[in-house]
């Protein structure tokens, strides 16, 4: 059970925070706040490093929930931060619960006093099967054949009569999947995506894949189904659903405020 201390805010009428730390003994004096705390006592607010409590350094939280338009589905593809400091939004869903999504503090861009960044999608290897109706997801359909170019790598091959199509969605730093028979449901992470050959005149049609990406098993034959999953790192199709849920945490030692959190949110259309 973890143990917090909750404060009343008058100016809030409410319960606004809670804290990591958990104090022995409370008491106010003189307009200085004190604790005890393992037979010491500590006088509160009398430095410059934050969330610094009896030694051990913490971070500043919160959760919450944008949730404009209400009835209608939607598409949340990045986040504004109006503040003086990145803030690491980790994890971040929806009500679809589809997949989960993440922006690390390093990899916002600041501009005109704010921080903007596209919301990354968390993807499971292999993914969970509500994954599947994702716009990043994509089917290709079953080889004429997979080749070895080298230990670490794979020629998958599609037919030209009658025509496998690979399509001009899936591209380099996609990674593939593949699912076996009889039911083709349990997706294997076969590798990522580092070329794509098509020259139908010539009579290549195939991609070429790196089995060294990490869990990756190669293709083990012809007789299975071939899909794809955008990169999150490359590009992003945001999060999809009627809200969006977040938590946000600060690890900096000083002074941070934030003022709101936006997002750029467009309807879904299915």
């Amino acid at each position: 059970m973890s143990l917090y201390t909750l404060t009343y805010s008058p100016g809030a009428e409410g319960w606004p925070s809670f804290y990591s730390f958990y104090p022995e003994k409370m008491i106010g004096m003189n307009n200085y706040f004190y604790s005890f705390k393992g037979a010491n006592l500590y006088r509160h607010n009398t430095n410059e490093t934050r969330n610094n409590f009896y030694g051990v350094q913490y971070s500043s939280q919160l959760t919450s929930v944008i949730n404009d338009s209400p009835l209608e589905n939607k598409l949340f593809k990045t986040i504004n931060l109006e503040g003086d400091s990145p803030w690491t939004m980790s994890p971040m869903d929806t009500d679809l619960a589809q997949n989960y999504g993440e922006i690390d503090a390093a990899w916002f861009d600041k501009k005109e006093q704010s921080y903007y960044a596209f919301i990354r999608s968390n993807t499971q290897t292999p993914p969970p099967i509500l994954q599947y109706a994702q716009r990043s997801t994509g089917g290709i359909g079953k080889p004429s054949a997979v080749n070895s170019l080298s230990p670490t790598t794979q020629a998958i091959e599609f037919s030209i009569t009658p025509l496998v199509s690979i399509g001009n969605v899936v591209s380099i730093g996609d990674y593939l999947y593949y699912a076996a028979g009889p039911s083709f449901s349990v997706p294997v992470l076969a590798g990522e995506i580092i070329d794509i050959t098509v020259n139908l005149p010539a009579g290549d049609n195939y991609i070429t894949i790196d089995n060294t990406t990490p869990g990756a098993t190669p293709v083990p034959n012809a007789g299975v189904f071939i899909m794809y999953i955008k990169s999150a790192t490359a590009e992003s199709h945001g999060l999809l659903g009627h809200y969006l849920r977040f938590v946000a945490t600060n690890t900096d030692t000083s002074k941070v405020e934030l003022f709101s959190v936006e997002s750029e949110v467009m309807k879904s259309y299915p």
